[in-house]
């Protein structure tokens, strides 16, 4: 991974590329939506401040989970934009996430219990799919088919 001195305080998008392993094109679409930002230089090139490393590693990190963009966005936004996040701040962010993962891991794993039988009866019942009804869910809040003839003509 190519080193760059630390006097130098701007990064160009390859540089940035190189040392986070994103794309190039991955972080122009971060940029695009307000997870990363940069300046313009006089020839329109973009520079990035070295604290956009952590904030595309935060943004990889967040996304492997499963983490939607806007809620990465919205996290970024919380950190100081005067000095570089430092490990308290990615703490406290991460905090916040805990319950929803928690939550994730918990579908996830009834997944993964119940995916064999699924594959193997291929009904995916509503009243009796634990993956797509779990505890008939459906038949608390609804009643009958949730199509309405309109759309089973499409």
């Amino acid at each position: 991974m190519p080193q760059i001195p630390e006097k130098i305080h701007e990064l160009t998008v390859g540089q940035l590329s190189a040392r986070s392993g994103a794309a190039v094109s991955a972080l122009h679409f971060y940029e695009a939506k307000g997870l990363i930002s940069s300046r313009r230089t006089s020839g329109n090139q973009r520079r990035y401040s070295r604290d956009a490393l952590r904030r595309v590693a935060f943004v990889r990190a967040a996304q492997r989970v499963g983490i939607p963009l806007a809620t990465i966005r919205d996290a970024l936004a919380q950190l100081p934009e005067e000095r570089t996040p430092n490990k308290e701040d990615w703490a406290r962010l991460s905090e916040a996430w805990r319950s929803e993962l928690d939550e994730r891991i918990n579908r996830l794993g009834r997944l993964r219990d119940h995916l064999t039988d699924c594959i193997g009866c291929g009904c995916l019942s509503l009243e009796t799919c634990v993956l797509s009804n779990p505890d008939d869910v459906t038949g608390e809040r609804l009643t009958g088919s949730r199509l309405s003839p309109e759309r089973l003509k499409s």
